[in-house]
């Protein structure tokens, strides 16, 4: 409700009638498929806990991070309009899911037009940021694009977590940062050292905190227009 409400007004009938839609609750460890490309999804998962990954597969095996998933995500909002799941989606840390029904969803946005402009909202927020993770691979220096992306991250959690610009615990491994950013997981290890010396992050074994979003903000060039948390 809270990821919703940060992009489009909703009535407190309206947030009645989600709260009231029909769930299933499931919960999976660390590394667990979501969807799989290929599939005919039947439900939305909501994401409640923890944190999940979209991601393409190239032809020799290797692994493209599309998107991170944050807790109060819907993981599938594109379902209710394409028939076919297009990417892979697991889980990056122990999550928690509400699974629910696409067809249900679909009733309540026939039903009440302004929970379907808050999907269709979420659904542009979302491609918003696919076309910054495309410029951030494509044209940004390893350093800023690193930077760029815990930013990112920082912007979003705050919905959920409003100290989050503060610092906060970054739950990926370097590898799983190489896949999301186009990198090499030795070159991601040197930028973060560079990071470090800095004073923007702050490392402890493979535990990452991202420690001062000025400075990161300010090695990326940060602007969050792109994020569009003016909208509601």
């Amino acid at each position: 409700m809270r990821k919703l409400l940060a992009y489009s007004p909703l009535s407190t009938a309206d947030q009645r009638e989600l709260a009231d839609l029909p769930f299933q609750y499931r919960s999976l460890g660390p590394g667990m498929t979501i969807l799989r490309e290929g599939d005919h999804a039947q439900v939305c998962p909501i994401l409640l806990s923890g944190f999940a990954f979209r991601y393409k597969l190239a032809a020799d095996g290797g692994r493209q991070i599309v998107a991170l998933r944050i807790p109060g995500d819907p993981l599938d909002f594109q379902s209710l309009y394409l028939r076919t799941v297009d990417h892979h989606m697991r889980s990056l840390t122990a999550v928690e899911l509400a699974l629910v029904p696409l067809a249900a969803l679909e009733q309540l946005a026939d039903m009440r037009r302004s929970i379907a402009r808050a999907i269709l909202v979420d659904i542009l927020v979302e491609a918003s940021i696919g076309r910054e993770w495309q410029l951030n691979v494509g044209r940004r220096h390893a350093l800023p694009r690193l930077a760029h992306f815990l930013c990112e991250l920082a912007y979003r959690l705050e919905v959920i977590e409003p100290r989050a610009r503060a610092g906060f615990d970054v739950p990926l491994t370097q590898e799983q940062l190489a896949d999301i950013l186009g990198l090499t997981p030795v070159h991601v290890n040197r930028t973060l050292k560079a990071l470090e010396q800095a004073g923007a992050v702050a490392r402890s074994g493979r535990r990452l905190r991202a420690t001062d979003l000025g400075l990161l903000a300010s090695f990326a060039d940060f602007a969050p227009l792109y994020l569009h948390r003016d909208n509601a």
